[in-house]
């Protein structure tokens, strides 16, 4: 296969990857227990300007691993637009989640984790390196962020 496309700019991947931040309703979450054992599901998603908002349930593997582990990765889903988030995590119990972020979540979602049970956590990520291209040829240039300051 030839590509013919020119790659895109930092700034420009930059701007896209805010805007699939912005837009996408789902994204992959993958994170790892104590023992290394890999977990991958997507998941529900909420983009606030710095940082990203997730909810699941405490006692599944993810929710077990966010808490535990303090580290996270993100991706969306197409293989020829990649975009890696790689984030430190805060865990929050139901009672003590900013109401703020719940609310964007839910008009985001339109699902409520409010209504259904205290089983819940959500988590912040908070995003320490971005990384996203399209294919072989946007590989050169495609660290966005570093140590939590974008560089594009």
């Amino acid at each position: 296969m030839t590509i013919t496309r020119v790659p895109r700019t930092p700034g420009q991947r930059t701007k896209d990857v805010l805007a699939r931040l912005e837009g996408e309703l789902d994204i992959w979450v993958a994170t790892a227990d104590a023992e290394g054992e890999p977990y991958l599901v997507p998941l529900s998603f909420l983009w606030d300007g710095e940082s990203v908002w997730l909810c699941t349930r405490l006692a599944n593997p993810t929710g077990r691993n966010l808490l535990t582990g303090g580290r996270v990765r993100l991706a969306f889903g197409d293989p020829r637009d990649v975009v890696l988030v790689d984030g430190d995590v805060v865990t929050f119990t139901a009672s003590d989640v900013p109401t703020p972020a719940v609310e964007a979540f839910f008009a985001k979602t339109g699902w409520d984790p409010r209504t259904s049970g205290p089983a819940y956590g959500w988590f912040r990520v908070r995003p320490r390196a971005v990384q996203a291209w399209h294919e072989e040829h946007e590989l050169p240039g495609r660290q966005l962020m570093r140590d939590g300051v974008w560089v594009a």
